[in-house]
C-alpha cells in the first residue's frame, strides 16, 4: 500500500489542518465545516493526478484545443456523519463522479470497548470504477475496513484510494493489513497515539460532534 502524507509539504493545507485542531476556532462550527470541505477540494486535486489520462479534441468559438483530460469512472464513498462536508469537498472537484454512502457506528459494550457496525449503504455498483472512500479521521481503521468490505457486495473496482485528513499510526498500520497492496492512502497528518477510547491524541476530538453538534 502506498501512503501518501500531503501534510509532510508545506502548504495551505497544513493552515486548515491547525484550524480544524485549534479549540478556539472549533467553537465556529460554520468554518469548522468549511475547513473540513477545503480540505476535501486539496485532495481531489492531488488524487486526480493518479488518474489515467487521454487527449481530447475541445472545439472552442475559434477553433480545435487538443486537451488532456481523466478517463477514470469515479465513485466519491462516504463513511457518515462526519464526512458529509468532507464529501462535498471533493464532490465540488470531482463533480461528474457517482456517490456512495455508509454509516458505520461505535456500538459499545462498555465504558471503553466497541464494535464497529455498518447500519446502512446505498451504493451503485462498483465494477471497474476508481473507488475514492472517504473519511475526516481514521482514528482504528475498523470503520474504513467494514466500510471497503461492505461496498464489495456492490463489485470489484479497478483502484481504491482512501482520504483521511487525520490518522493515527495503529490506524495506518491496519489498514495496510487489511486492505489491497494496491490501495493509495491519503492523509494530511498522522499522529501517534490512540487514547483509551480510541480517539486520536492529539487529534481534534469528535468531528462528528464538531460538525454537527453532540450526540445524545
Amino acid at each position: 500500500m502506498k501512503i501518501i502524507n500531503l501534510g509532510d509539504s508545506n502548504s495551505i493545507l497544513n493552515r486548515f489542518v491547525a484550524e480544524l485542531r485549534d479549540v478556539k476556532i472549533q467553537q465556529d462550527s460554520m468554518r469548522f465545516r468549511r475547513n473540513i470541505e477545503r480540505i476535501g477540494e486539496i485532495m481531489a486535486y492531488e488524487i486526480s493526478h493518479a488518474f489515467s489520462y487521454s487527449t481530447k479534441n475541445i472545439q472552442t468559438p475559434l477553433g480545435i484545443s487538443p486537451t488532456t483530460t481523466p478517463d477514470d469512472q469515479v465513485v466519491i464513498s462516504t463513511i457518515l456523519r462526519a464526512g458529509l462536508p468532507y464529501h462535498q469537498g471533493f464532490l465540488s472537484y470531482l463533480d461528474n463522479a457517482e456517490n456512495a454512502f455508509v454509516s458505520a457506528y461505535r456500538k459499545y459494550k462498555d465504558r471503553l470497548n466497541f464494535d464497529i457496525h455498518i447500519e446502512y449503504i446505498a451504493s451503485l455498483n462498483i465494477t471497474g470504477k476508481t473507488l475514492i472512500i472517504t473519511d475526516p479521521m481514521l482514528a482504528t481503521g475498523s470503520s474504513m475496513e467494514l466500510a471497503y468490505q461492505a461496498l464489495l457486495t456492490k463489485g470489484i473496482p479497478s483502484h481504491i484510494h482512501v482520504a483521511s485528513i487525520i490518522a493515527s499510526r495503529p490506524a495506518l498500520e491496519y489498514i495496510q493489513q487489511k486492505m489491497p497492496e494496491d490501495t493509495t492512502l491519503w492523509v494530511a497528518a498522522v499522529d501517534e497515539q490512540l487514547d483509551e477510547h480510541s480517539y486520536i491524541v492529539p487529534g481534534l476530538g469528535d468531528a462528528g460532534d464538531l460538525v454537527y453538534g453532540e450526540k445524545d
